[in-house]
C-alpha cells in the first residue's frame, strides 16, 4: 500500500532496478571464483517498501552495495532512475547495522556530514540537519557525542544522517539487528508511522533483514532469496493496508508461509527463480563440497531437548523462534545440522523429530554422543573424511593446514575456517577425534570407530 502523493507516483521508471546481475569474489591464490549473487533482477518503485528477506550466504547485502554503486557487480546492469550506474548512486542514502558514527563529532556533525560533502554551506546544512533531528525524536542531543548515547539513540543517528540528504531511495542494512528487543521493536515503530504519515524524506526504502516479522511489518513487497550462491527464489506481496497489524490473521497467515519457504529452499514463490542455464558445471562430489551448517553439537542437542520436553516431537517454527527469543537466522543453521544429521525434518515450517532424533534428545550423555557420532559419520561427509583420512595415518593424527588447504580449494578463507572448526566441534562432541589449538593438530580418539564409507 503506497504513501506517496500521486503526482510522484506518475513516473513509472525504478528508482533502481538490477538487471541479470552476479557477483563473484576470487579465492585466494586465484584457484577459482566463489560466486555470491547469481543471475539477479530486482526493482525498486517510487512509494513502495521493500524488503530482501534470506538467511546468511544469500548475499542480502552484497546485492544492497551493488544497488548503492558500492562495489560493482561481475557481470550484468545497474540503473539509477533508468540511467546506469558506474560509481556511488547519488539517489541513495544507507543506514547500516552498526551505526558507523565518527566519534569526535557531535549528533548535529555526524548528521551534517552527508550535506556537506555534497556542498551544501554550513547555514543550510545546520537548518537541515536539525530538521532532521528532530524528525527522528533527538532534540535535546545536537551537541552529545556517540560516548554519551545509548545504541538505539545511535542508529537515530543514523537514520537521521541518511534521511537529511532525502534520498531518493532509503537503503537499510539489517538497521536494528544491534539493537536490544525493546529498542528495535520502538524503532520499527516510529520508521512506519512516519512512512505511515505520508511526509517522509525519501521516495521508497529498501531494507535488507532476516527477520520475517520486521520484513510483513514494514515491507509492501518481500524478495525471498536463496543461498549459496544468493538467486532470487520469488517474491510475496504484503497486501494488507498499513499500518499492518501483528493481530491480523492476515499477518500471520503470511508470517507462517514465509517461514514455510525459508525453511523449504526448494518451495515454489509466486514468481520463481529461473532454472540455470544448460551446461553448468557440475556439482562437486568431494566431500569438502557438502557444506556443514554453522551449528554447534550442544545448540543441536538443546534445541532438540527443548523440543521433546514442550512439544512431544513436533513444533511450528515461528513459535520455536518467539519461544527462544531467537532469530531466525541463528536458528535456520541449527535445524539444518538437525536435519542434515536426520535428527529432524523441517517442512510447511513445522518442526519434526524422526525416530532417532528422539532417542538422541532423551538419551544419556554417553549414549548421545554414540548415536551423533553415527549420524556424522554418515550424513556429514567433511566429518567422515576427516576421520577415515586420521585412521589411515599411522600415528592417528595430521595438521589442521592438510584438511584447510582442501576446504580452500571450494570456500573463501573464512568459510573454509567455519567449516573446519565446525567439524571440530561435532568430532569432538562425538569423540571421534581430539584437536590440540596449540599445535594446530588433529589426532584420532582411542575410542573411535570404524570408518563408515560415504557415497
Amino acid at each position: 500500500m503506497s504513501t506517496t502523493a500521486p503526482a510522484a507516483q506518475a513516473n513509472t521508471t525504478p528508482l533502481v532496478a538490477v538487471q541479470d546481475c552476479s557477483k563473484s569474489f576470487p579465492h585466494p591464490e586465484g584457484k577459482s571464483q566463489f560466486t555470491v549473487l547469481d543471475r539477479i533482477d530486482v526493482t525498486v518503485s517510487r512509494g513502495e517498501v521493500v524488503a530482501l528477506l534470506g538467511r546468511s550466504g544469500s548475499g542480502k547485502s552484497t546485492l544492497l552495495r551493488i544497488m548503492a554503486g558500492l562495489i560493482p557487480a561481475s557481470s550484468g546492469a545497474v540503473l539509477s532512475d533508468g540511467k546506469p550506474l558506474t560509481g556511488p548512486n547519488p539517489d541513495v542514502a544507507m543506514v547500516f547495522q552498526s551505526f558507523a558514527l565518527l566519534p569526535w563529532l557531535t549528533v548535529i556533525e555526524n548528521v551534517e556530514l552527508g550535506l556537506e560533502a555534497r556542498g551544501v554551506g554550513r547555514v543550510e546544512r545546520t537548518k537541515r540537519a536539525l530538521k532532521a533531528v528532530d524528525l527522528v525524536g533527538l532534540d535535546g542531543f545536537e551537541s552529545a557525542y556517540p560516548k554519551e548515547l545509548s545504541g538505539g539513540m545511535r542508529q537515530r543517528v543514523g537514520f537521521a544522517r541518511a534521511l537529511v540528504v532525502e534520498p531518493k531511495v532509503l537503503f537499510l542494512d539489517e538497521p536494528f539487528s544491534a539493537l536490544d528487543v525493546l529498542t528495535a521493536e520502538n524503532l520499527r515503530g516510529e520508521l512506519d508511522d512516519l512512512w505511515n504519515g505520508g511526509n517522509f524524506p525519501a521516495q521508497s526504502i529498501l531494507l535488507v533483514t532476516h527477520n520475517i516479522e520486521e520484513a510483513v511489518f514494514l515491507a509492501d513487497r518481500v524478495i525471498v532469496l536463496g543461498a549459496n550462491p544468493g538467486r532470487i527464489r520469488g517474491e510475496v506481496k504484503i497486501e494488507i493496508p498499513r499500518s499492518h497489524n501483528r493481530n491480523d490473521e492476515r499477518f500471520k497467515k503470511l508470517v507462517e508461509h514465509l517461514y514455510a519457504i525459508m525453511t523449504n529452499p526448494t518451495m515454489a514463490i509466486e514468481a520463481p527463480s529461473a532454472p540455470a542455464a544448460a551446461g553448468g558445471k557440475e556439482p562437486s562430489k568431494s566431500p569438502y563440497a557438502h557444506a556443514l551448517p554453522h551449528a554447534r553439537a550442544g545448540a543441536i542437542s538443546g534445541l532438540l531437548e527443548l523440543i521433546v520436553e514442550h512439544e512431544q516431537s513436533r513444533l511450528e517454527l515461528a513459535k520455536l523462534s518467539e519461544r527462544l527469543l531467537l532469530p531466525i537466522d541463528n536458528l535456520l543453521p541449527i535445524l539444518d545440522a538437525a536435519a542434515m544429521l536426520d535428527f529432524a525434518a523441517v517442512n510447511d515450517g513445522v518442526v519434526t523429530l524422526t525416530e532417532i532424533g528422539r532417542d538422541f534428545a532423551t538419551a544419556t550423555i554417553l549414549r548421545s554422543k554414540e548415536l551423533f557420532g553415527r549420524q556424522a559419520l554418515i550424513h556429514a561427509p567433511i566429518v567422515a573424511t576427516i576421520t577415515n583420512t586420521l585412521r589411515q595415518k599411522e600415528d592417528g593424527s595430521m595438521r589442521a593446514d592438510f584438511f584447510l588447504d582442501l576446504l580452500g580449494d571450494y570456500y573463501p578463507k573464512e568459510e573454509a575456517r567455519q567449516q573446519f572448526e565446525t567439524a571440530v566441534d561435532w568430532g569432538r562432541y562425538a569423540e571421534l577425534y581430539e584437536f590440540d589449538s596449540d599445535e594446530e593438530r588433529l589426532s584420532l580418539s582411542d575410542g573411535a570407530r570404524e570408518p563408515v564409507a560415504v557415497d
